[in-house]
């Protein structure tokens, strides 16, 4: 048996149980996000470059914006716009996680990363105003915009949708 095959199986527990799994996964997450984000905030100097490799960074920067600095400038309205639209996408996600079918297991657990992410997210925007980005890559000279593991899991969690999306209307 594969482990993918003892993973749906365990996940498609009683939902209670199947529930509880996808909720701790965003939960471990939204954790490890602000975590890393905290320890970004102690140890980084703002703007300054921590090269590790040649193509990464570690970079703090403070995103006013949404993804990827979009609408950084706007003048602060943006702050509760985005705030907005992220505690709106937080229940909608937990409501979803608890309606989707047990032998939905990709997609409760795409839900469960957005879940983290947005949250995650949030939370800088609440509590900071800005959200703390950190992590860097880069290729020569061509620099991708600055992010975090609330950002990462969200991406992450929407191209699992998106291969579930796939997977669910070859079953159809």
């Amino acid at each position: 048996m594969s482990s993918a095959v003892s993973l749906n199986g365990f996940l498609m527990l009683t939902k209670p149980k199947a529930l509880f799994v996808y909720y701790v996964l965003a939960l471990l997450l939204l954790v490890l996000d602000l975590w890393t984000k905290a320890l970004a905030t102690e140890h980084l100097n703002y703007a300054e470059p921590v090269v590790l490799t040649s193509f990464f960074n570690l970079t703090l920067l403070h995103n006013t914006g949404a993804a990827f600095s979009f609408l950084s400038s706007a003048g602060g309205w943006q702050h509760w716009l985005f705030g907005g639209i992220a505690s709106i996408i937080s229940v909608v996600l937990v409501v979803w996680i608890y309606r989707a079918p047990a032998s939905a297991v990709l997609l409760k657990f795409s839900l469960a990363l957005i879940l983290a992410g947005a949250l995650g997210n949030l939370w800088d925007r609440v509590t900071l105003g800005y959200v703390v980005d950190f992590i860097q890559w880069h290729y020569k000279d061509y620099y991708w915009p600055a992010f975090n593991i609330a950002d990462a899991a969200i991406s992450v969690g929407a191209v699992a949708m998106v291969i579930d999306s796939f997977r669910a209307s070859r079953r159809d």
